[in-house]
């Protein structure tokens, strides 16, 4: 069975872009136009993966083939910011989740405790910022699954964070990252023995899981930022005075992007430093170290 497993709609929140954080969403789409979307392309399940929100369940629990996600945004003990993906929650588990997001440790034990599988998302992305090793030493010990494979940024960084997922023997979790409807369902997550919503949590807990589809692109990125900026004109028309800032938007995704090749860069040769001495074996080529020089 086949699964989307990082989705957003509109009940994700507002953007984290200074000045536009009050006006513009992380997402314009629609929960009914999201499923409607990722079942005509190919997907046995559906889930919804907003950020610190569950809201759009309300719109579809009535479909047998849906089950509760969410993105919950972190406070690590080092003080930096990380996504954690938690899926086949119940809405009391979004309660407890929300009340322990700024205490990892304490979030991760009761997921522990519930037997619910979740990941860490986008590892060797600079999306929420940076990082410490420390961060990665508790994604080691603590978290059971990693996303390797991420619709929205390059596919150096999916191929890093799937070479460590391996090295470290955590489950896998693909998703779009689709903050438009126009990459649904792109990349996804099949555990090949499950008939069922259950069977295929189950077979993400115990790494039955495999990811498909596509990395991200600077393409694919320009296009979705330019497609919220239309849908944050539709919904506020007097933002269309902003419009020839519309022109900036290839420089920055082209900066964000080559942030991100930077990102992956300078973390993958941490953490096969860190692996090396803690005698981890190396598993791929794409963590050897030519250069350890910082």
């Amino acid at each position: 069975m086949r699964c989307d497993l990082h989705v957003h709609t509109r009940h994700s929140g507002l953007c984290t872009i200074p000045l536009l954080n009050r006006i513009c969403r992380e997402s314009y789409s629609d929960p009914e136009a999201v499923y409607r979307t990722l079942k005509r392309r190919g997907m046995d399940l559906v889930t919804v993966t907003d950020h610190d929100s569950i809201d759009a369940a309300e719109q579809l629990r009535s479909y047998p083939d849906f089950f509760l996600s969410e993105e919950v945004t972190c406070r690590t003990p080092s003080g930096t910011e990380i996504h954690v993906g938690v899926y086949g929650i119940e809405e009391r588990d979004h309660v407890e989740l929300q009340r322990r997001r700024d205490d990892v440790p304490a979030l991760a034990a009761y997921l522990d405790e519930r037997k619910i599988f979740f990941s860490i998302n986008h590892v060797f992305s600079s999306l929420t910022g940076r990082r410490t090793d420390s961060d990665f030493l508790m994604f080691q010990e603590m978290f059971p699954g990693m996303e390797t494979l991420n619709g929205q940024i390059p596919s150096i960084n999916n191929s890093t964070a799937a070479v460590l997922a391996r090295d470290w023997r955590k489950a896998v979790v693909g998703g779009s990252d689709a903050h438009t409807l126009a990459s649904l369902g792109q990349t996804f997550t099949e555990v090949p023995e499950a008939d069922g919503i259950r069977n295929y949590l189950r077979g993400l807990r115990h790494g039955h899981a495999e990811t498909f589809g596509t990395s991200g692109n600077y393409f694919k990125l320009t296009s979705a930022v330019a497609e919220i900026g239309l849908e944050l004109i539709r919904e506020h028309p007097a933002m269309a005075l902003l419009s020839p800032l519309f022109l900036a938007v290839p420089v920055v995704t082209a900066i964000n992007y080559v942030c991100e090749i930077l990102f992956e860069r300078k973390w993958s040769r941490k953490v096969c430093l860190r692996n090396q001495f803690l005698g981890i074996p190396v598993a791929d080529p794409l963590f050897e170290v030519t250069d350890v020089r910082q």
